[in-house]
């Protein structure tokens, strides 16, 4: 299975990173760098699925290619 795309970026309102799974509905995460967002979201992504899977709600598979990726393909 192909893992989850994660956007990471800079929010100047929140003077940090934020970083989301489009493909999990409201599952993201900020850090005061890029790594910790990352980092945090991977931690936000195990507890998103955790709590999906105890609730018997479906999992999404991944799906979101952002558009660079598939104009290269």
């Amino acid at each position: 299975m192909k893992d989850y795309h994660i956007n990471i970026f800079y929010s100047e309102g929140d003077a940090g990173y934020i970083a989301d799974i489009p493909d999990l509905e409201a599952c993201s995460a900020f850090g005061e760098t890029p790594e910790e967002a990352l980092k945090q979201v991977e931690i936000a992504k195990e507890a998103w699925l955790e709590a999906a899977h105890a609730e018997g709600k479906a999992i999404p598979e991944p799906r979101y290619r952002p558009v660079i990726y598939q104009v290269v393909a």
